[in-house]
């Protein structure tokens, strides 16, 4: 039990369960003095339920909160174990003089903290097995402590903390300000400064009464001392006392095979993105889990309780010792006689014929790479980049333009086994930033605009220029080495081994349309896969010849042995792509096969008029178009269609997950015009691709059992020979992601609704969030949008939801023909003709001038940023754009 005075301070601080306070008495064993231990255990409310632990959760909050930190943990905890769950006894130590621990008036290094923490579990008796959890200097202190007690330990947890800083770099800079001489004891003891600060951390603000109840131990300076002792035992450098110690710590993490859980908030200014990848590196078979948006007090921030259970319910077998037999290997999906993506450049080394055409030049013109160019080039990187330390596994982050740049880095890259990153220049600089700074990259590649904005956003790495920069300049950006001359050291140098199959080869980030962007992990057998898998179905050859107006595809030429082109555009605008620029690289490569995305299509249709006798020669060359990115509508394929008379059109349907899943040519669409199904039909799965259905329940949730019923609302799961490997750092994603799919192989649900046809065909009706939940049951919205968008008077619509969940109500948001000036409510003629249209009842129709969709593709609708501003327009806020 506790204390009256401890007692009564904790009565009534908010979601603290005070039947689990406790003190106690401790040994110190280096003084032999006596100190008394504040602490929450709940297991004596877990033997009052009657329930077997399965173990305990040994809890270590930093600097300067103190055991009310895991106050959530504690009650969720006890919930579970009353639901019948398994049971775990959580212990959530105060730190000697923090919290309602003793005051002891004894400096405590980082060595004596990890002692101190050995004392009390010893007079405790603690038995395994114990899972490790801290959080700040409690992450070192906990992990310090499972270092030392390896007999006992299962598992170590740990939010945004360090056990190691580069010796040249200087610690975070509020550190350093609260450490300096005359301001340690001003903001951290003789003021309550550095507790605000920490406590104004929070995303989003926290509570009044939770502020305050942090407060409560450390209402005097007499209590603060701790706090400035936490402060000032920072091993700023290797002279400091703690300095070995955290050292000793860290080599010890290294040597962990327990299982470990990375939870972790990114906008931390302490606890930056540098000390997870750390972290990551000395334990690479952790979890980790990225809580975008979240700071210092992921605790507060984010849902880590039941992040933390649903991790030890996953990892039962392992941490409490139960591991039964070894589960079977999943199948191998991928085909027989696997060869590298560079294989095929490999062939062709000696080659004088065209292998790449750049339409896209700053001079204009068009630069043209021979096979024996593009392999000599790609050879000379991989060599040179080794010479300079890029080893395999490195993440390189490439801020390069499509073309034959770019694409002599990527193969260079993948030649050596590093792991390029590929982040689309449309997520915007702050999206770029956050998706760049997230997989940490240990080198950058750049031109100088990335580079700039690289050194002025603080990306990590080691920086490389494209072009060679002056030494003031190159200084300025933080640039060691440009390509020219790690191509110089490269030259006659010997390859590396050449990566595994199964070794990572690539971190793709997907467009950001559907919430911040994520990093999709590929290995090398994944992306031989795609290669692979597009050859066969649209029957590649060498002398086949592409047109890659689709930044993912821009890259694959080499890898399929055939020429490919860039037309003249940006890339990463699809939009900036015109007809004359298609017919342009098409007659300069003599290409059969162009890729175009939805968005490129739109330009590319409405700057027809200018095509000359000429260009419509070139174009009707063409065999095969594809269409990919979203679902493309009929009308559409069909006048980008007329400009290329002999191809046959496809639209495949994919994802960055997975890039080709199913396809459907024109005539197929045509075929189903009339069908009763709502959607769009994107066709039937490729190759030995499978797509199953998961049923849609009344909340709109995809709870329902996989199915190939035909008709079935629901989300789609796909599986296939090139289906990703994992997102990156996003634990709790990737779980859902393969939530309830089969064991056999590899599965992904896609977040995307549909159903199958009784003839086995996907139609995509929308996204599992933008389903709208309503007393009939769950709606997709494009059908009814389909619907209203046959209105002469609309271009394009949305089905958003406004009003209570399981009572939403329908609004349309469209744009109409002609463009509107202004958002408003549409006029009553045009709401009473598109009422009629649909079967879905209306509450209200507004009008806007242009949708907003994604960079990338320029196509897909934000449903979500809609439903929001209809849900505050039409409750009397203003009538801003959307």
């Amino acid at each position: 039990m506790v204390s009256d005075a401890v007692g009564q301070a904790l009565a009534g601080l908010p979601g603290l369960d005070t039947h689990c306070s406790r003190t106690r008495l401790v040994l110190d064993r280096r003084t032999d003095a006596t100190h008394e231990w504040h602490y929450l255990d709940s297991g004596a409310e877990l033997e009052r339920l009657g329930v077997d632990v399965a173990g305990t959760i040994l809890a270590v909050h930093g600097n300067p909160t103190w055991s009310y930190l895991w106050r959530g943990l504690v009650s969720a905890s006890l919930r579970a174990a009353e639901e019948g769950q398994p049971a775990w006894r959580v212990i959530a130590v105060d730190q000697l003089d923090m919290g309602f621990s003793a005051r002891t008036g004894a400096p405590r290094p980082l060595a004596q903290r990890v002692r101190d923490l050995a004392d009390f579990t010893d007079s405790l008796g603690l038995q395994g097995p114990v899972v490790t959890l801290g959080h700040d200097w409690g992450g070192v202190v906990s992990l310090g402590w499972a270092v030392d007690h390896p007999a006992l330990l299962a598992g170590v947890i740990a939010l945004n903390t360090a056990v190691h800083h580069p010796a040249d770099e200087p610690i975070p800079a509020p550190l350093r300000v609260a450490g300096t001489r005359g301001v340690l004891a001003a903001s951290t003891v003789a003021t309550p400064a550095f507790l605000e600060t920490t406590l104004s951390l929070a995303h989003p603000a926290l509570d009044p009464d939770v502020k305050d109840a942090y407060r409560a131990p450390y209402r005097t300076a007499g209590r603060r001392q701790g706090i400035g002792a936490f402060v000032a035992d920072i091993p700023v450098d290797a002279a400091h006392e703690s300095f070995d110690e955290l050292q000793r710590i860290a080599s010890g993490v290294a040597d962990l095979d327990v299982p470990a859980l990375l939870l972790w908030g990114p906008a931390d200014p302490i606890f930056s993105d540098r000390y997870l990848d750390d972290l990551v590196d000395r334990m690479p078979h952790a979890d980790v889990h990225r809580f975008e948006g979240a700071g210092h007090l992921i605790a507060e921030d984010r849902p880590y309780a039941d992040a933390i259970l649903t991790w030890l319910g996953d990892n039962a077998a392992r941490l409490t010792g139960d591991d039964g037999e070894a589960p079977e290997p999943a199948d191998d999906d991928s085909p027989a006689g696997f060869s590298p993506l560079w294989a095929a450049l490999d062939g062709r080394r000696d080659d004088d014929d065209v292998a790449i055409i750049d339409m896209a030049t700053r001079g204009g013109g068009e630069r043209r790479v021979t096979w024996r160019q593009l392999d000599d080039r790609v050879r000379c990187l991989a060599a040179g980049l080794a010479r300079i330390g890029v080893r395999k596994g490195q993440r390189v982050s490439v801020l390069v333009p499509p073309g034959p740049t770019l694409t002599a880095v990527v193969y260079a890259c993948l030649r050596i086994g590093a792991v390029v990153v590929v982040a689309d220049a449309g997520l915007g600089v702050r999206g770029l930033s956050r998706a760049v700074r997230g997989a940490w990259p240990d080198v950058v590649i750049g031109e100088l605009p990335g580079l700039a904005a690289a050194r002025a956003l603080g990306w990590p790495g080691i920086h490389i220029s494209v072009p060679r920069l002056p030494t003031a300049s190159a200084k300025l950006l933080g640039v060691s080495h440009d390509l020219s001359s790690v191509a110089a050291l490269g030259a006659g140098a010997p390859l590396p081994d050449a990566p595994a199959p199964d070794d990572p080869a690539a971190i793709l980030f997907t467009s950001g349309s559907t919430g911040p962007a994520k990093g999709v992990a590929y290995t090398h057998r994944q992306l031989s896969a795609l290669r692979d898998v597009l050859a066969a179905h649209f029957e590649v050859t060498g002398d086949t010849g592409l047109v890659t107006g689709f930044a993912p595809f821009a890259l694959l030429g080499p890898a399929l042995g055939t020429r490919s082109a860039t037309p003249d555009m940006d890339v990463s605008a699809p939009r900036t792509l015109t007809a004359r620029a298609v017919a342009a690289a098409v007659r300069a490569s003599d290409a059969r096969i162009v890729f175009l995305s939805p968005a490129a299509i739109l330009n590319v249709v409405a700057t027809a008029d200018a095509l000359s006798d000429d260009d419509r020669r070139a174009l009707a060359r063409v065999r095969t178009f594809l269409s990919t990115g979203a679902p493309v509508g009929e009308s559409l394929l069909a006048a980008a269609a007329e400009l290329m008379p002999n191809a046959e059109p496809h639209t495949p349907y994919g994802m960055t997950e997975c890039l080709l899943v199913t396809d459907v040519t024109l005539d197929g669409i045509r075929a189903v015009a009339d069908a009763a199904d709502r959607g769009v039909c994107v066709g039937s799965p490729i190759g030995t691709n499978q797509v199953l259905i998961s049923a849609l329940d009344a909340d709109g949730r995809a709870t329902g059992p996989l199915s190939a019923e035909p008709g079935v609302l629901g989300e789609v799961v796909v599986s296939a020979p090139h289906l990703k490997t994992s997102y990156d750092r996003l634990w709790l994603t990737d779980r859902q992601a393969v939530l309830d799919t089969p064991a056999a192989g590899r599965w992904h649900r896609t977040g995307d609704v549909g159903h199958l046809d009784a003839e086995g065909r996907l139609w995509i009706e929308g996204r599992l969030p933008h389903v709208l939940a309503t007393a009939d049951g769950p709606v997709a919205p494009v059908g009814p949008e389909q619907d209203l968008e046959g209105s002469d008077q609309v271009r394009r619509a949305a089905i958003v939801g406004i009003g209570p969940h399981r009572l939403r109500q329908a609004v349309a948001v469209v744009e109409t023909v002609p463009a509107v000036a202004r958002p408003g409510l549409a006029s009553p003629e045009l709401t009473a003709d598109l009422r009629q249209r649909t079967d879905l009842p209306l509450v209200a129709v507004l009008t806007v001038p242009q949708l907003p969709t994604d960079i990338r593709h320029n196509s897909k609708i934000d449903r979500t940023r809609l439903s929001e501003w209809a849900e505050r327009t039409l409750a009397g806020g203003r009538m801003g754009r959307p």
